[in-house]
């Protein structure tokens, strides 16, 4: 079984979606392995990984106002690091995940006509990371 780790990075914004598919395919590509399994990991606690559509900008703002109506930030939570954001980040990216799973086929992620993927930031700007593991299914 082969596998491969690579890593990409980015600077965020304040908050939002920030595409990294083709930083992630890009990845595949590099791994060599046709088919198999791709394993993103964020390891970041204010930001998250999703796959979404890239065709309209505007869902990736009701996607934030959404999040921010079920978790407000606010001043009362127990836990204040920095800033009332980074709280209410670390509930929004627990929601979303910091991982997910992609199918490699023909060395390439495997993603329907409209998804990306993405990095969703809750407490930028930052300078954040993320890391491919590609693993061969033979």
């Amino acid at each position: 079984m082969a596998t491969y780790m690579g890593k990409g990075g980015l600077t965020t914004q304040y908050q939002g979606f920030h595409e990294i598919t083709a930083d992630v395919q890009r990845i595949v590509a590099e791994s060599g392995i046709k088919d198999g399994f791709a394993i993103l990991h964020c390891h970041h606690t204010t930001c998250s990984l999703t796959i979404t559509s890239f065709w309209d900008p505007r869902g990736h703002v009701d996607m934030m106002e959404e999040l921010e109506k079920i978790v407000p930030t606010r001043c009362d939570f127990h836990h204040q690091f920095d800033t009332p954001t980074d709280a209410s980040g670390h509930i929004k990216t627990s929601i979303l995940g910091s991982n997910m799973t992609l199918i490699v086929k023909d060395g390439k992620a495997f993603l329907g006509s409209s998804q990306g993927i993405f990095l969703a930031e809750f407490d930028g700007p930052r300078k954040r990371q993320f890391f491919v593991k590609v693993v061969s299914d033979s």
